[in-house]
């Protein structure tokens, strides 16, 4: 499909015209496209020729590779209709559902009421909380022996704009069902394992219909701005660092910890399995890290030995398969200072001791892709993810986490 990327305003494109005052580019925007197929590539070559208000920057001729494009203020509707109208619909809408594509918020979750009931008693789908607009926040249960067993929880798309969060979190529901490789049935079968691809729904949906860079929820606030970042609203160390008091920030922390429905519901679910979850994980993108508490201060947790143990062994199986290199740490050290994130509640609240976050593909110095990875990598990066979570699960075994 087309992706549309950050709008940026007040644009001037070449200095010399600007400091002439012979042309003005106030408050034109600018786009990334992206076509995927060739129907979608002639879309652009005729919107290229269309109208000297859009004006391409690079030349229309590769799919799969990034354009930018200047669009005058009065031609951005036509603009944005055009590549609606094209857009292409979801693989999952036509009956399938695979990773050579990102999907659609209801397609995922038509995705994963299909799985429990296809696997009965295995699967079990599960509110986990609300959104603003009134969204489930839907994940599954697996367990395939109908026992006991020590409980791994996975959260995703908490950041809206992070697709391959989500698309990594299916990846692995996925596997965890049909695999047939030893290591990863045997993973499959000693644990519980709870799943939620999509935190934010909200936020997700409107990345498909308005913003493809929004990152928060979409409650409204102050000054027209929208949402609040669900990753910094958690109630432990809520907004002491690392987050902003202004409501259009990214980073804004809302007015009180658990402001957010989709927090507060989601964080009151994960209560009720205190004492249940011995690994909790979350997917989030991008800059290839695999992080751990604190996120609020340099300070280590107490047993960050076997954190350093176990992320050892996570980050150079994740590598083995593709060569793709890992990096991280404690959050305040290995990205930058940050309060209120889930795996820092998670540790402090439910029990566990184990909390994990991973920044996904691509890396830091990605260039164009950045929160736009291409829908082709999805599945290498699911592959190594499932290589690191079998490296990471055995060695939080070996070292007596689970009970």
């Amino acid at each position: 499909m087309f992706s549309k990327f950050i709008l940026i305003f007040g644009l001037c494109l070449i200095a010399a015209v600007c400091q002439g005052e012979r042309a003005r580019y106030d408050n034109y925007r600018v786009y990334k496209v992206i076509a995927s197929n060739e129907k979608n590539l002639k879309v652009l070559k005729d919107l290229e020729s269309a109208s000297d208000s859009i004006i391409f920057l690079d030349g229309v001729h590769l799919i799969n590779k990034a354009i930018n494009v200047v669009v005058a203020p009065h031609k951005v509707p036509d603009f944005l209709q055009v590549l609606d109208s094209y857009k292409e619909v979801a693989k999952a809408r036509s009956g399938t559902y695979d990773w050579t594509e990102y999907h659609e918020l209801e397609d995922t979750y038509s995705w994963l009421q299909s799985l429990a009931d296809q696997y009965p008693g295995v699967v079990t789908l599960v509110e986990g909380g609300k959104s603003h607009e009134g969204r489930s926040i839907l994940g599954v249960k697996i367990n395939k022996s109908q026992t006991t067993k020590p409980g791994i929880f996975v959260e995703a798309g908490i950041h809206a704009r992070e697709w391959i969060s989500a698309a990594t979190a299916t990846y692995l529901i996925n596997e965890l069902l049909t695999s047939e490789v030893d290591s990863i049935k045997q993973m499959a079968d000693n644990y519980e394992w709870h799943v939620f691809p999509h935190v934010n729904p909200d936020g997700y949906v409107y990345t498909h219909t308005t913003d493809r860079m929004w990152r928060k929820t979409r409650k409204p606030y102050e000054k027209g701005c929208f949402g609040a970042d669900p990753n910094r609203n958690w109630g432990f160390h809520w907004n002491s660092v690392g987050s902003s008091n202004q409501p259009c920030s990214d980073t804004y922390a809302g007015p009180s910890a658990f402001s957010e429905v989709e927090t507060r519901s989601f964080s009151e679910y994960i209560q009720t399995l205190k004492g249940k979850i011995s690994l909790y994980l979350s997917f989030h993108a991008f800059s290839q890290l695999l992080l751990y508490p604190y996120g609020h201060t340099g300070e280590l947790p107490e047993n960050h030995k076997d954190l350093k143990q176990v992320f050892d062994v996570a980050v150079t199986a994740v590598g083995k398969r593709y060569n793709t290199v890992y990096t991280g740490g404690n959050i305040y050290d290995a990205i930058y200072p940050a309060s209120g994130a889930s795996i820092d509640w998670a540790y402090a609240n439910v029990d566990t001791k184990m909390s994990f976050c991973y920044e996904l593909r691509p890396g830091p110095n990605s260039g164009m892709f950045g929160f736009n990875l291409p829908a082709s990598q999805i599945k290498p990066n699911g592959e190594e993810i499932m290589d690191s979570l079998v490296a990471m699960v055995n060695e939080v075994e070996k070292l007596g986490y689970f009970k």
